[in-house]
Order: structure tokens, then sequence, then C-alpha cells
């Protein structure tokens, strides 16, 4: 057995050799990598330090923290907000002469590896502190060879002699990575201890010191044994410099110190994402340019800027609607409600609600922004348009069930109502309060399918809803013959806006999500700023309101009744045909709210659905329901504000009429087979001249004799003028009408 004694002997002389050769390589390296070069008289040149990847923060319209954007966890700290005991951690484990070598270490690169070669495993590294930082930075990328090692001494030397050795460990701490998505010490404390790195102590900082040296390998969450083996490197470490005795080192692989489990995050930052963030993050990377004007430029911004993201969010409003949202009780066929609320007096967005609660993978649709059918919703732009167009209130029209009205579509030349409320003719206050489908789909037709539209957009416009949008991007909104009954799609989004239109007193702002942003720096790079548009006269926008007021007292969304303290308010229903959406949209001084209910996943008939408390579900149902109860709340602070009353009308009452679709019909006596033709002034309509075929005479060019015994009576029908042209987009151009106590109805014959 002892002739095998000169194996160790001789293990030892390889060893030493090659530590030796290692030795003198690393120390002539530099001078090889000198004279490789000597050809070039250029000094070695360091590159530029990338701007380190910061997290971006979002923040409410209060201040509170309620989101994160970040590829990497990054977050950069100061050096000197940096524990000392957590500096000494970092050098005892990783490199304890940092403070004393120009970069590269000998001694060290030789105690390593003699440390390591009588180990089982890797106990130190052989890279300082400083080529960590320089492979980190400057080598990313490069073929692990000869030339690599040489340009990072090379690099580590230089980097000494041009940065502090501060500087160089602020780098250090924060670029090194500690696994699961943690960049630099901030990062790492929060995610496997749920704190700052300003709260670490001494034992939980050399934990991550030693993750170092193999993130994903030493990972304690997905790989708890090799992290624990880990561990007691590191505690071996501790003894042997003397930190610890071996007392303690054996409580810390004990009961002392609990390895972390899972990833955590600091205390008061445990939000989750939202609908609202969601669509934020959406909005700033592909709709807006705030951020930058191409994508990439955007995307680094908003997930390595480091930005500081001041939103409109209000959160107790939020947290107020989404209680309100739970008023549609859960069902085997998933209908689900949402909700936005904009500042009436702003346009931003205080509230999103998208659906019954963001869940990634399970539901992501954001029900808030997803365009649908309106039902009768839609009704409160018909109103408005005729009103700027000179209608009234109390201005009357036939609201009779079972019209039949010109399409526009030549295939379909006529489009026939016979759903909805029967009818009657009324003003514009009763067919508004009702929801008379009839009276609003010749309302439209009567002001202009094609200024319904165009008065939508003004009314509505948002980054989400504009005219000359791309088809592609979304389809346009059309002068259908079926608009009052809500055959085009809306959002949630896109009703509240023209509700703050309305509730702004003709003013339109568009919804907006941010409120200023800061950089990294706290420089302010971006502040909102919207004068708003006149969509609306204010007095055209105060009648409206006034009329649509009616809907909540005595109308459609009597049911819910007022608000608190009989607050101003005003709303407006929509069912759509089989009950497949119900809506509820409807404003104050303050805030300017839209309710949706149905299915998320298709257009399923809202009839007879167990656990529903009402056998259809109509706009006055759910919707208004869960309106009234956000609104209380949300108003709970807020003073009692109303609006002006309507300036007093400027003329008489007229009759409403839909030239071509509504005649006049007129008596005609016949005696002696002559008939006897009516007074042209009275058979003539009395709207504004441009309806007239022919200017009604001063003087009657014959009159009518008195028949005292009347052959036969004859009712003929007499056109009313014409309807205005399709490409005449004028919101003020005047309304067909005759004067009330005329023969008006369907033309025949």
């Amino acid at each position: 057995m002892q002739r095998l004694y000169w194996i160790p002997r001789l293990l030892l002389v390889v060893a030493s050799g090659a530590l030796l050769i290692v030795a003198i390589v690393v120390a002539v390296a530099p001078r090889v990598w000198s004279a490789a070069n000597a050809h070039s008289e250029d000094p070695v040149v360091l590159p530029e330090f990338e701007s380190l990847a910061q997290r971006t923060y979002v923040y409410d319209a209060n201040g509170n923290e309620i989101a994160v954007y970040e590829l990497e966890n990054s977050q950069p700290i100061k050096y000197a907000d940096i524990p000392d005991t957590v500096v000494q951690a970092f050098l005892i484990v990783e490199d304890k002469e940092f403070f004393n070598h120009e970069g590269v270490n000998v001694r060290s690169l030789f105690r390593a590896t003699l440390s390591n070669f009588a180990s089982d495993a890797p106990q130190q590294g052989a890279s300082t502190i400083t080529m960590q930082v320089v492979k980190n930075d400057f080598l990313a990328g490069l073929e692990r060879d000869g030339r690599y090692k040489l340009l990072q001494i090379q690099y580590a030397k230089r980097l000494e002699k041009e940065m502090p050795k501060e500087e160089i460990m602020e780098r250090y701490l924060n670029t090194v990575f500690f696994g699961n998505n943690a960049y630099g010490i901030q990062a790492a404390a929060e995610t496997y201890f749920g704190k700052t790195a300003a709260d670490l102590d001494f034992i939980e900082a050399s934990f991550l010191a030693g993750l170092v040296r193999s993130p994903s390998g030493f990972d304690p969450i997905n790989e708890p044994e090799r992290s624990r083996a880990r561990w007691i490197q590191v505690l071996d470490r501790l003894v042997t410099e003397e930190i610890i005795t071996e007392d303690e080192a054996d409580y810390l692989d004990g009961p002392g110190f609990t390895l972390p489990e899972r990833v955590r995050v600091i205390p008061g930052r445990e939000y989750s994402r939202s609908y609202f963030t969601e669509a934020l993050r959406d909005y700033l990377l592909n709709t807006s340019d705030i951020l930058g004007d191409t994508y990439e430029q955007r995307y680094n911004q908003l997930f390595r800027g480091g930005l500081r993201i001041h939103t409109t969010l209000d959160q107790d409003m939020q947290f107020a609607a989404e209680r309100a949202r739970d008023e549609l009780p859960a069902t085997n066929e998933g209908f689900d409600a949402a909700i936005v609320s904009l500042d009436s007096q702003s346009g931003a967005i205080r509230v999103m609600v998208g659906g019954r609660g963001f869940e990634a993978g399970e539901r992501e649709l954001n029900m808030a922004l997803s365009p649908r059918q309106t039902g009768s919703s839609i009704k409160y732009f018909i109103l408005a348009a005729a009103i700027q167009a000179g209608a009234q209130a109390g201005d009357i029209i036939d609201g009779t069930r079972g019209c039949a009205l010109p399409s526009g579509d030549p295939s379909e030349p006529i489009f026939q109502i016979n759903g909805g409320i029967a009818g009657r003719v009324g003003d514009l206050r009763y067919i508004t309060s009702s929801s008379v489908n009839c009276g609003f789909a010749r309302l439209s037709q009567i002001v202009g399918l094609n200024r319904v539209v165009d008065t939508t957009y003004r009314m509505a416009s948002s980054p989400y809803l504009y005219k000359g949008q791309p088809a592609e991007e979304r389809e346009p909104v059309q002068p259908f013959a079926s608009f009052a009954t809500g055959a085009n799609e809306m959002s949630v989004l896109d009703m509240a806006a023209g509700i703050q239109t309305l509730a702004n007193e003709g003013t339109h702002h568009e919804p907006y999500y941010v409120e200023f942003i800061d950089d990294a720096e706290n420089n302010r790079i971006y502040t909102h700023f919207d004068p708003g548009t006149q969509a609306l006269d204010r007095d055209v926008a105060l009648e409206t309101v006034d009329i649509m007021k009616g809907v909540i007292t005595g109308g459609t969304a009597r049911r819910e009744g007022p608000l608190a303290d009989n607050r101003p308010a005003f709303g407006k229903t929509g069912t759509q045909q089989d009950n497949t959406n119900a809506w509820f949209v409807g404003g104050t001084k303050q805030l300017s709210t839209a309710v949706w209910v149905g299915d998320p996943d298709a257009y399923t008939e809202m009839i007879g659905i167990d656990g529903f408390e009402f056998p259809k579900i109509q706009g006055g149902t759910y919707p208004a329901r869960i309106w009234n109860s956000f609104m209380e709340p949300a108003h709970a602070f807020l003073p009692i504000e109303d609006w002006d009353d309507p300036a007093p009308p400027e003329r008489a009452n007229a009759r409403l009429v839909l030239p071509g679709n509504e005649c006049e019909r007129v008596l005609v006596g016949v005696t002696g087979g002559e008939p006897i033709l009516p007074d042209p002034a009275e058979a003539a309509p009395v709207a504004a001249e441009e309806f007239q075929t022919e200017p009604v005479p001063e003087e009657p060019a014959e009159t009518v004799p008195v028949q005292t015994t009347p052959i036969v009576e004859i009712f003929n029908n007499v056109q009313l003028g014409t309807t205005i042209a399709p490409d005449n987009l004028d919101p003020l151009h005047p309304l067909p009408s005759v004067a009330l106590g005329r023969n008006v109805g369907p033309c025949s014959g």
C-alpha cells in the first residue's frame, strides 16, 4: 500500500504546475495583448455603458401605485443607499480584495483555483467584480475563446483607471442577475425577501451573493436542494473568514434561516393585472405616440424606461363600480356587465370594468372596449342632432308602431318596425322617455341619417372611434335606417364619451388614460392637454339633457328611480332585439357613465334566465340598477349640481314630418262633377322655405266657394317638401315640419 503514496504527490505537483501556468498567463496577458496590438497607436477605449433598464410604475389619480410594466425586474439603486453590510457580504463571497486590486487579482485567481480544485464543487469564482461588470456590460454575446478572456482583463484594468471603485460596485449590484427575472440587488431583495435592498440584513445579502455564480442552478424556488448546498458553501466561506462561528453556521443551516420558497413583492405592491392597466398598456404601445413615433421606441420606453405614469383612474370609484357590477347575478350562461365612467368636465377615465374581473388566460376580453349593438340607447345621438337642427321638446312626431320607412338599401327598400312600445303621435319628451322606436326611426330620417352619423362621431370621438377610421381597424358607423334600433355597434367607452358631451354642455373631451408622465430622472415628458371641441351648441345640450331627465323620473328607467337627494341626472335605456344586449347610459354634472349587460361571447337572449330577477333583461332592469348602484357611492362626497334650464322656445311647436313617407291629407269637395280645390296657402307646408316647391302667395288665386250640399268627399295627399340631401352635413340645416293641427299621416295612393 505504501507504494501508492507517490500518487497524491504526483497530483499535487501537476496541480501546482497547472496553477503556476495559469498565474503566469494571467500576469502576462495584458502585456501579450499589448504586444499583439502594437501595430495600433490607438489606446484601448471602453464602450459606453448602456442605460440601466428600469421598471415603469403606474399610479392612479390619487398617487397610489397600481401596476408596473417591465421585461426585466430591474430597479437601480444608488451606492449611497446600499447598506454597508450588503456590500460587505458580496465582497466576502465574491471578491474580498475588490478595494485593493486593479481589476485583475492574480492572488485571488490562484486561491480560487486551488480552492475549487480541492472541492467537489466550485467554491469561489475566478473573476473579480470588475471583470464581472465588464462581462455583463461589454462582452455579452462574444464567443468565450482566448481573445474573450484577454479582452475581459484589458477592459477590467481600463475600467479601474476610469471609474471609482464605488461606481463599479454600484454598477455591479445594479446589473448582476439573481434568477427569477431579478436584475440587481433591489429587485433581488424584493423577489426573494419581499423588502427593499436598504432593509436587507447581512445574512440575507450573503444568501443573495451566493446566487450570483449560477442563478438558475441555485434557484431556491425551483432547485431547493442545490440551493441548500450552495448556502452551506456560503456559510463555510463566512466561517473561514471568521465572520460567523461554526455554531452560528449550523444554526443558519437549520432553523436560523429559511430559504425563499416563492417569488415575493414588497408589501403594498400586491396588485394584479386589471382591465384598465391592460387597456393602458395597449393604448401606449399601439394607439398613442406619447412614448415615441415607432413601436420599438414605445416598447423600450414602457418596459425599460423607468417611467412614472400618472393615470386618471380613481380607485375608490373603481371599487364601487366593481361592487355595482356584482348586482348582476352569476348564471350558467355566463352573462356579464361592463362599466365605463368618465369625468364629465374633462373626459378622464375614472372607471373601467371590463367584466367580472381580469384573469390571464381566462377572462381577458375587455367588454368596456368591445363594440356591441346598442338597442335604443343610441337614440340620444338622434335626439341631439334633431335639437341641433332646430327641433324643440314640444315638437310632435308620429311614433305609432308598425311604421314602414325607406331603408336606403336597394336590396331591401323598406325598413319595417313592429317591435317595442305601441307608440302614438306625441312630442319629443314622450318619444324619448318611452323610447318609441317608430318615433326615433322617423326622427333620424327627418334629421338625415348622414347628419346623425356625423353628430355621433363628433359627440363620441376618441382614439377608438373617429371619422375616417380605417375599416380594418373598426367598422364605420353606418347611416342605416335601423340606426335608431341599435344596428350599429358601439363600445361602452363610446357611449360614455357621447354622454360626456351632453353632460359637459356640448363641449366634447376625448376619453383619456394619462394625466402626466415623468421619466426616470423625474423630468416631465408628457402632460395631457385637451381644450375640448364644441360638438353641440350649449343650448342644444341643455335642452337634450332636460328632455332625457324624463327617462329617469318617469320613463323607461323609472323602476330604479332618481339618485339620492334627487341629484339631477339624465340617461337613456337600450334593449337590443331578442334582449341580447341591454344598456343604460347617463350622466350628472360630474360623471358620465355607461353600463352594458350581455353575453361576452355571443348574442344570447336574456329571457327566462334562471337566477335573474326579471323575466326579460332590458335597459331599465339590471343595467339601470348597476348604474344607480355605482353612481350613488361615486357621488357621496360630491356637491349636488344641476344644469341651467334650457332657453325658452323661439317658435311655436310644430309637427315634424318625413317627406315621402308622410303626407298632408286635404279635403276636396266635389259638386256637379267639378272639383273645388282647397286654398293653396293651406295646402302648402309651413316649414322653412327651402322645403316648399313654390312660395306661398300672399293672396290666394281663388277662394273656396261655400258648399252647402257636397255630393262626395275626397281626400288628396299633398307632398310636404323634400328630405335633406345625403351630402348635407350642416348641423344647423332646418327640419321639414308643418304647423300643428294639419292633417298629416302616412302617404297613400
